[in-house]
């Protein structure tokens, strides 16, 4: 069994302020700093510091080709990430003093994905595979037919949200991964307990995790519920700590690991994650959870 991650490569240009910019307001950051990003790239760098083989497909320009070096470090295959002349997508991230932030995408390169790449990217899996996605590239309809018909599992983290959410073929999806916003744009459900109540009426082959940040994750399917409570640290950068928990969360249970005990490791990566600045540089090695 193999992970592929069809996902975002970002360069993530982030700006450390007081508070968010408002309407009108010039602010002036106190500090600027550049990192590697994009939640398909964070996620893959998860799953490979957490241990598991993985495979991302995506696409990247010129001025990404730092991204692709940084993967391959990681242990990624990067044979299929694919080059164009298009820009690298990138975000702009406020950072703003109690460490939450708002995030400003540019999809880029990452928004032009073919059919033809689709293809060739998941050429080599087979049935039994695993197959992770987000919503930072486009034609994810198609990539999800054409992994569903390999017989892959699918894994999807529909973020950042938008109306075309809506309209995907969710019932082909085995694992959705959401957080408490998303969950409700999906069920139109306010609470958990009704999120994953909707979720599980509309698509009950589906397992469902509920991310709630420092409250903590629930875990749903049509036989069991779990809450896990977060752990408690201090934060000094938000960014990364849903991709980390995604990566981490999965390389559990590709393992053999129960979702408990995936859901508890995954909380610690998560952790370790918040309490450093950036995002795919935040992502700690598994060594480092001991």
């Amino acid at each position: 069994m193999r992970v592929y991650n069809f996902g975002s490569l970002n360069i993530d240009r982030v700006y450390s302020t007081d508070h968010f910019v408002r309407p009108g307001e010039t602010l002036t950051c106190t500090k600027y700093s550049e990192f590697a990003g994009g939640k398909g790239l964070n996620q893959s760098v998860a799953l490979a510091r957490a241990g598991v083989a993985v495979c991302h497909i995506g696409k990247i320009g010129k001025d990404g080709i730092f991204l692709k070096d940084l993967l391959a470090g990681d242990g990624v295959d990067v044979t299929n990430i694919f080059t164009t002349d298009e820009p690298t997508g990138h975000a702009v991230i406020q950072v703003d003093s109690s460490a939450e932030n708002a995030i400003l995408l540019f999809g880029g390169a990452n928004q032009s994905i073919t059919q033809d790449e689709i293809e060739r990217g998941l050429k080599g899996s087979s049935k039994g595979d695993w197959l992770l996605l987000q919503n930072e590239i486009n034609r994810l309809d198609e990539i999800m037919r054409f992994a569903a018909d390999k017989g892959l599992k699918v894994f999807f983290n529909p973020a950042p949200m938008t109306s075309e959410i809506r309209s995907l073929p969710l019932d082909i999806v085995n694992w959705l991964i959401v957080n408490e916003l998303e969950g409700e744009m999906i069920t139109g459900q306010q609470s958990a307990e009704k999120i994953l109540e909707t979720a599980i009426a509309r698509f009950p082959d589906i397992s469902i995790l509920l991310t709630l940040g420092s409250k903590g994750v629930h875990f749903a399917d049509k036989a069991q519920r779990l809450f896990i409570p977060a752990e408690q640290v201090t934060p000094i950068d938000t960014t990364g700590a849903g991709d980390t928990f995604i990566g981490y969360f999965i390389a559990e249970i590709s393992t053999g690991s129960s979702v408990k005990q995936a859901m508890l490791t995954a909380n610690r990566a998560a952790a370790f994650c918040v309490a450093r600045p950036g995002a795919a540089t935040s992502i700690p090695y598994r060594n480092e959870l001991v």
